[in-house]
């Protein structure tokens, strides 16, 4: 087995056991999966050394598709289980910190490991794999993304063409509810100006998402559906955190022709920290991503720092500065003007 994957399939997969202990049994498991997702993931980026060179044997994982397929399987094993657990500890057996712990825990769980897994999914060429990922994003109320993501944000990334590419000196929370129903309209758009025959995608999405909430009540009765549509409700807001943080405030050039200059590595920012790289299947290393949206993640390369923007922390160490807009715009907007300052010709709005 190679370091790769070794690396990536014991660090992004063991939440889970983590998760399903907490979600059957409680106590000190939910408190155990929470710490792993926060304070260790965040000691474990600032004590093992920032990754700086890797050779293509580094990267090797073969088995990359089977992992994916596991933590997919997982996830829907574990929304069951925990609207589950709400369903039957509300106001009994589950107390409110040990309720908060499960629900943070497995918040974070499918918005960074879980969404990170379906992106991945939904950029596969092969029919079942694509499918897979596509219904996580739907039983998380949010399948809209799966068209939105690879035909609106891909295009037009770095512009205001793109929902989902926080502009300069735009606030998380205002950017949030810009994205969400920018990218919901855009991607319809797409999806209508595409489409030949058969029906709208968006009719599986909204049947889906029906399925979904009422497994969740059958499971757990109005306490589960409350719990399906909270877990979605945060899982959705830790993918719009990663757009914000990974786009803010650049922009792709305007040609002389009207079009939009080429994607390029200066046009997302990049993590090099290596425990939530491998936790979140290599997310971080966005702006190869955008060059080469059909890579595996385990392929994908960092790109010299000196010609991409590099965030000063990890991905999920800026997410939470993200939530302080003041001190958020203190921290990026100068390295956005370094990096936008000294290219030449019309920026697009």
């Amino acid at each position: 087995m190679t370091r790769a994957a070794i690396a990536f399939s014991v660090t992004s997969f063991l939440p889970v056991p983590l998760l399903v202990l907490a979600a059957l049994f409680g106590g000190v498991w939910a408190w155990a999966a929470l710490i792993y997702l926060t304070l260790f993931t965040f000691a474990m980026d600032e004590l093992v050394a920032v990754v700086t060179q890797e050779t293509a044997a580094d990267r090797e994982f073969p088995a990359a598709d089977a992992l994916s397929v596991a933590l997919a399987v997982a996830h829907f094993g574990l929304l069951g289980l925990v609207v589950a657990a709400f369903g039957r500890g509300m106001g009994r057996d589950m107390g409110l910190a040990e309720a908060v712990a499960l629900f943070l825990a497995t918040g974070l769980f499918f918005g960074q490991v879980g969404n990170s897994n379906a992106h991945e999914l939904i950029h596969r060429g092969n029919r079942g794999l694509h499918g897979l990922g596509k219904w996580v994003y739907i039983s998380l109320l949010f399948g809209h993304h799966a068209s939105a993501h690879p035909q609106v944000h891909h295009r037009y990334v770095a512009s205001d063409r793109d929902p989902n590419s926080a502009r300069l000196g735009e606030g998380y929370y205002r950017f949030a509810l810009r994205a969400w129903v920018g990218s919901f309209r855009a991607g319809f758009r797409a999806e209508a100006d595409r489409q030949r025959r058969g029906l709208h995608p968006y009719v599986e999405y909204f049947a889906g998402a029906a399925v979904f909430l009422a497994l969740a009540g059958w499971i757990g009765g109005w306490a589960g559906v409350l719990a399906l549509f909270g877990l979605a409700a945060y899982a959705q807001s830790q993918l719009l955190i990663s757009d914000y943080v990974q786009h803010y405030g650049l922009r792709r050039r305007m040609l002389p022709d009207g079009r939009l200059e080429p994607v390029g590595a200066r046009h997302s920012w990049d993590s090099r920290h290596v425990f939530s790289s491998h936790l979140m299947l290599n997310a971080p290393r966005h702006s190869d991503h955008h060059a080469h949206p059909m890579r595996r993640f385990p392929d994908l390369t960092l790109t010299d720092p000196n010609s991409s923007p590099t965030l000063p922390r990890s991905l999920p160490t800026m997410s939470v500065l993200a939530l302080l807009p003041p001190l958020w715009r203190r921290v990026m907007d100068p390295r956005v003007a370094r990096w936008q300052g000294d290219q030449p010709g019309k920026v697009a709005p």
